[in-house]
């Protein structure tokens, strides 16, 4: 009987899980479904490229997991019963099915969250994901020269998105607010790079700026100030998807998964969360934060973990730490900022057109990992010893 393995969701950790998981483990051995609700593979990290117009590479799921024995379920997972180990799934058709599993590696991921803040969901864009990415594309070409767009978030994903809108459409007035100060959690250096981008771009920056409302035309701050906005972008931020919450998981305030250091759920030992899905320690047992940079190596601790549990083999333990932070400042600019473990900003950073080639690099380096599921290391496929067991429980081990 084979041991079955379920994972949800196919973006970059529950692809790069899947076929880690099927170069890993023999296939003869195993049963490996992944189910999305999508036929393709979605860059998240260049929704702000999509959103001013640039044309992504098609990844078909179909070719990238030809071969591979991984098997792809095009469906939208709409329950999970960790207790009786079945995930409740509905295709395009809206037909219902029920997979049972042996193993779940969870990596649904999370969404644009609006904060609660009044007007987001009805009058604001967000670029969380493809489908909102492209109703931006289509508002954004819409748009007459001079008109005020205001991106709401000074993360990573707003600075990415005001250069982006700003470089891709200098006839707009673009602006960026941001509840701190711009990027005051980079070393000065990284700072002002940010701020000499920002000035040549004409971007307007409302630091230290909470909104309180957005309507159709204006966005509204805490100090009842009024700014124009044609276009408001939201991106303060990522709601989890809401169906961990729902089960009987051990799960954080936000319905994050709680894990251990293998990604091992500390409530249900039969399920495995990664990316945004799980809340898991790094460095200094600092959590770690909502990213790429986060969830490809969730992926890979995960499937390592899950291969040698069933194989016999050594639990991995490596430790989760950060390098760099990779800012895209539109597509000649770009901000790399040296990090600790703990993804505290040191003094060096590497900026201009070397850093954007440097992140362009990554997003290609991430998107190749996802798209070549089986080539490169490790490439030994192991035996399963221990047999699936009848009620799928599998002995808590501490690590």
């Amino acid at each position: 009987m084979q041991h079955r393995i379920v994972v949800l969701g196919a973006g970059y950790t529950g692809a790069i899980a899947a076929g880690r998981l099927a170069k890993r483990l023999h296939r003869e051995d195993v049963a490996i479904t992944l189910v999305n609700a999508e036929p393709d593979f979605v860059e998240r990290v260049r929704m702000h490229q999509l959103a001013t117009g640039q044309d992504l590479t098609p990844r078909p799921f179909s070719e990238m997991f030809a071969g591979t024995g991984v098997t792809l379920r095009l469906a939208r997972v709409t329950g999970v019963d960790v207790d009786g180990r079945t995930v409740t799934v509905t295709d395009a058709q809206g037909a219902e099915e029920l997979l049972a599993y042996d193993t779940l590696v969870y990596a649904l991921g999370s969404g644009w969250n609006a904060q609660g803040v009044p007007g987001t969901a009805e009058h604001a864009h967000e670029i969380a994901g493809r489908q909102g990415a492209l109703r931006l594309r289509e508002r954004l070409a819409g748009l007459e020269a001079g008109q005020p767009v205001v991106v709401v978030g000074g993360g990573l994903t707003g600075l990415e998105a005001a250069t982006e809108i700003a470089e891709a459409r200098p006839d707009l007035d673009v602006a960026l607010a941001a509840r701190d100060g711009l990027g005051d959690w980079l070393s000065p250096k990284g700072r002002r790079h940010l701020r000499k981008v920002f000035d040549r771009l004409g971007i307007t920056v409302h630091e230290h700026t909470a909104v309180t409302a957005v309507e159709a035309d204006h966005v509204t701050t805490a100090e009842g100030e009024r700014i124009p906005a044609a276009v408001t972008v939201w991106t303060t931020g990522f709601a989890v998807h809401p169906i961990a919450r729902a089960t009987t998981l051990e799960v954080t305030d936000t319905g994050r998964i709680v894990v251990d250091r293998t990604m091992r759920s500390v409530s249900h030992p039969d399920v495995y969360a990664v990316g945004d899905a799980a809340l898991a320690l790094g460095a200094g047992d600092k959590p770690l934060r909502m990213s790429c940079a986060s969830g490809v190596p969730m992926a890979w601790q995960a499937a390592d973990a899950i291969a040698a549990r069933l194989t016999g083999a050594k639990l991995p333990n490596v430790p989760l730490r950060y390098f760099n932070q990779c800012i895209s400042l539109g597509r000649g600019e770009g901000l790399i900022q040296y990090v600790t473990a703990d993804d505290r900003a040191v003094g060096a950073a590497l900026t201009g057109r070397l850093a954007a080639v440097y992140k362009e690099l990554v997003c290609k380096g991430a998107a190749w990992g996802v798209a070549h599921p089986t080539i490169g290391m490790p490439v030994r496929r192991r035996r399963v010893t221990q047999a699936p067991a009848a009620t799928g429980a599998l002995v808590r081990e501490s690590a």
